[in-house]
């Protein structure tokens, strides 16, 4: 069942598999291992790399397109995938041909797990004064010592792809193999959706990884050195997109029957329509594209599908009544699972836009 493009049948028949397993992954201590085993089978990640690297090299347009029918189905599931395929393209991209070797046909075929641990370079622990993950250069090694805040699937990879800070502030980007001296995986945070991801810290101490293992810098913000996909960009919305969706879908099955919900559901479906035209020609040309009546950005599309999904979640809600409120309805997951895309890669800016929105200053 590979899927070889976002309007193959087969998607459809993938995403029906893992909407019937979200619920399981509610279970403490749930891991979805059969899911990503589904999505190795239909060849998902090889969908984000270039086909000289064995790849199938998807048009952005159509990764997103994807994203918003996985996320629709099982928001876990696709934000694990979303953190496997950063650290994958930045393998594929990078520097290292020793991580190209190792890994990258394992970890395209689903046989290896890898994940990212580079929010803090970005939009997390930014207040704090000395970094929290430090690099020393050491001849043929880096030695790598403090903290990785937000590593999703630590336990579960063999390889994570980390992001630290030189004394002089330069970074670097680099595969740290975790079964290295002085790695150690947290038991994953007890969050208030998504806790199957297993997201938690990872802790180095004075650990040496080899040269060989660089994929980028030092430089600096070696994010922006063109090292496979950056944080924070389309793919965050597209995951809001999808959640909004599958609350939306819930919206319409139910105003069958229930005229009331009727136009609530066709607004909040024209809204994402509306925010998905905008992303696919975002992801087309790199200009702003139209939604509703203005153009609009990234970061306010950003803005916008935060708002959305939020919106859609409680709308799915308040349709399910005191059901919905019932742990194992997915309309209270769904509204659990949308608080993360106001914490989640969530650039200032769109923080700011968010709270001025709850607030009712905009």
């Amino acid at each position: 069942m590979l899927i070889r493009s976002p309007d193959d049948p087969s998607l459809a028949a993938l995403c029906a598999k893992l909407r019937e397993a979200a619920e399981n992954l509610e279970t403490p201590g749930a891991w979805p291992q059969e899911q990503l085993d589904a999505c190795a089978q239909a060849g998902v990640f090889r969908w984000f790399v270039e086909s000289r690297l064995g790849g199938w090299g998807w048009p952005e347009a159509d990764l997103l397109r994807a994203y918003v029918a996985l996320a629709s189905s099982c928001l876990t599931t696709t934000f694990v995938i979303t953190q496997r395929m950063g650290a994958v393209q930045r393998i594929a991209s990078g520097a290292s041909d020793l991580a190209r070797v190792e890994l990258l046909e394992d970890l395209l075929a689903g046989r290896a797990f890898a994940t990212v641990g580079i929010s803090h370079l970005t939009t997390s622990r930014q207040h704090l004064g000395r970094p929290v993950l430090r690099a020393e250069e050491a001849g043929d090694h880096l030695i790598l010592d403090g903290y990785s805040p937000w590593v999703t699937g630590a336990d579960h990879a063999q390889a994570l792809v980390l992001g630290a800070t030189l004394a002089d502030g330069r970074q670097v980007l680099t595969v740290v193999p975790t079964d290295l001296p002085g790695v150690q995986v947290d038991p994953p945070l007890p969050l208030v959706g998504l806790a199957a991801s297993h997201t938690g810290p990872v802790r180095l101490t004075r650990v040496r990884v080899p040269r060989a293992w660089l994929l980028a810098g030092p430089a600096e913000q070696v994010l922006q050195q063109g090292v496979g996909a950056r944080t924070g960009g389309l793919q965050t919305s597209a995951l809001a997109l999808g959640l909004a969706s599958a609350a939306i879908a819930y919206l319409q099955e139910q105003s069958i029957p229930r005229s009331e919900l009727l136009e609530p559901a066709e607004a909040l479906d024209a809204e994402r329509d509306a925010l998905m035209q905008a992303m696919l020609v975002l992801a087309s040309s790199g200009a702003a594209g139209a939604a509703g009546t203005h153009q609009i950005t990234p970061h306010e599309l950003r803005r916008r599908a935060n708002s959305l999904a939020l919106r859609a979640t409680q709308a799915a809600l308040a349709a399910a009544k005191g059901a919905g409120y019932v742990r194992g309805h997915p309309a209270g997951r769904w509204c659990c699972e949308a608080l993360f895309f106001l914490v989640w890669s969530c650039p200032q800016p769109v923080v700011q836009a968010n709270l001025c929105e709850l607030a009712h200053l905009v």
